[in-house]
């Protein structure tokens, strides 16, 4: 069986202003990254208001488990399976993270013959989106540091610097760190940390911002200390914001790439929806929904947080409003949450499948809240049965869902099209009654409890002396009415990732809370989730090399 890498390797790529040519665009609405990727143009973007928009459609999962659910994958085939149909479709999608592609869960262009290429590329340096995010993160850290050192006239209590340092790696020794040793000349003595690029502000910014004046105004709300009378200090008190915009000038223009079949793709931005919002950018989708009469889009991890987020922070701040959500699942991860070993998924049991589905039904519960109607997409296995496939068929009919069968990673947009064809069927029959799931008026507290008890099934809310305190003084400085972004782990729909299928009887533990100003949202740390992933014990990188010809192997 050939590996991603290998499909993606022997795949004739077209030449990207061909691929743009589909979409009526010319070289000039185009800046090239070589000859397979591009950035749309500034002028080409301000273009597209006044077109019509087309049909939203999100595509998020169930909780993730060792097992595979395909996610990514399932978007893809869809956006080629609509092509194949002759329909006009752009695919929005997140930019991959360095940290899981050389970490544990790997790249994130899809799978098999449902891949965004060149799959290389895009999974590593890109057209360096990333990279601008992190030098300018790290410029925001230089400056409020030198400042400090410098006579530190804004009076900032270094015991009070909110602002960390990123770096685009799974790299656990900088959570905690300290700076300043050696010599006078040398700075100031604190603790400082580090956050993974992907978690950074910034990138949420990057992602939210709908163009370079939103993004230099949400910039110079960016808190980055406390001073001694306990007020916030900001980037743009520092100065920053010029330099800071400069370096993401090219950064906040989307990136337009393929798939296999030559459906175009715009990958942009990527922040992780266990410890950030999870969505690509609000510019991208924008484009991408004037530029093609279906937009498929994708939120990180299982619909208890991408989704949660894209609804209630995205759509909140950008009014986009979705049209159809596919919800992705497979037999083997419903039997996994079911109890069933992993070793054993390859055999038919209707029991562990019956206690897994639970998961889906939360899914689809948690979704159907938000008033849009639901396509459950099976990922298909060989090894799944007949009966197996009937059950969860019956199950999803049973609970007012759209069900269909994909095959994309065996057959590409060809093995999409029973999911395309529901997912029109449903557009067509039933209506999108979209709503956010909680009003800006609410506390904060109440926020974070209606997210925990509506969304993740759980009794109540525990908040840290810490977490208290915070809320508190977050309230006072007039951030209340903002939304939240949890941070959670994404394996349970609860804080604690052993407790698969639908936990009940549990208590959602916030040990600490932070406002991101200049994104717009409050965040809430839930349980032991961390900002600053490690590698395991045998890190992907392990089986990455490059021979002599320049081929990059084992990539995945």
């Amino acid at each position: 069986m050939k590996t991603d890498i290998e499909i993606a390797q022997e795949t004739l790529l077209e030449p990207i202003t061909q691929v743009a040519e589909g979409l009526g665009m010319t070289q000039e609405d185009l800046e090239l990254y070589g000859k397979y990727k591009a950035k749309l143009t500034d002028e080409y973007l301000a273009g597209l208001e006044q077109r019509p928009d087309g049909r939203l459609i999100l595509v998020t999962a169930i909780n993730p488990t060792p097992a595979g659910e395909g996610k990514t994958t399932v978007t893809i085939g869809l956006g080629q399976a609509l092509g194949k149909m002759g329909k006009k479709a752009v695919i929005a999608l997140r930019e991959p993270s360095l940290g899981p592609c050389f970490g544990i869960k790997g790249g994130a262009a899809g799978g098999g013959y449902s891949q965004v290429v060149p799959m290389e590329e895009l999974n590593l340096h890109f057209t360096g989106d990333f990279h601008a995010v992190t030098a300018a993160n790290n410029l925001l850290a230089a400056l409020l540091d030198n400042h400090i050192q410098q006579g530190n006239q804004l009076q900032i209590d270094t015991r009070q610097v909110v602002w960390k340092r990123c770096v685009d790696m799974n790299d656990r020794v900088l959570r905690n760190v300290v700076v300043g040793l050696g010599n006078k000349m040398d700075g100031v003595v604190r603790e400082d940390h580090f956050v993974i690029t992907v978690a950074s502000e910034i990138m949420a910014i990057l992602c939210l911002a709908e163009n370079m004046k939103d993004l230099k105004e949400r910039l110079s709300r960016i808190i980055v200390a406390y001073n001694y009378a306990g007020r916030p200090v900001t980037a743009g008190e520092l100065q920053a914001v010029g330099a800071m915009a400069a370096l993401l000038k090219d950064a906040l223009k989307p990136n337009l790439v393929q798939t296999l079949e030559h459906t175009p793709a715009l990958v942009h931005g990527g922040p992780f929806a266990n410890i950030a919002h999870g969505c690509n950018s609000v510019r991208a989708t924008r484009a991408a929904l004037k530029m093609a009469d279906y937009c498929v889009t994708e939120a990180g991890f299982g619909a208890d947080l991408g989704a949660e987020k894209f609804f209630d922070i995205k759509c909140r701040m950008s009014g986009l409003k979705p049209d159809a959500v596919v919800l992705v699942a497979t037999v083997r991860a419903l039997k996994y949450n079911g109890g069933m070993a992993k070793a054993d998924l390859v055999r038919e049991d209707l029991e562990a499948l019956s206690r897994g589905i639970v998961n889906l039904e939360k899914h689809i519960e948690n979704l159907q809240q938000y008033g849009v109607p639901v396509v459950v997409a099976l990922n298909a296995f060989v090894t799944d049965t007949e009966a197996e496939t009937a059950f969860i068929r019956e199950f999803c009919q049973a609970r007012n869902c759209g069900f269909a069968l994909a095959r994309v990673w065996e057959k590409g947009g060809e093995g999409g099209i029973e999911l395309a064809e529901k997912v029109l069927e449903t557009l067509a029959e039933k209506e999108s009654r979209f709503q956010v799931l909680y009003e800006d008026k609410l506390s904060l507290e109440e926020k974070i409890r209606t997210v925990a008890c509506r969304i993740y099934g759980a009794d109540g809310v525990k908040f840290a002396p810490a977490a208290q305190k915070q809320l508190q003084k977050l309230t006072e400085l007039g951030f209340g009415s903002l939304p939240v972004c949890m941070a959670k782990n994404q394996y349970s729909l609860s804080d604690d990732p052993k407790r698969l299928g639908r936990p009940r009887g549990f208590e959602v533990n916030v040990r600490e809370v932070y406002v991101s100003a200049g994104a717009g949202f409050v965040v809430a740390l839930t349980g032991d989730v961390v900002t600053m992933p490690g590698l395991p014990k045998e890190p992907a990188a392990h089986r990455i090399d490059v021979d002599e010809d320049g081929i990059i192997k084992g990539l995945f």
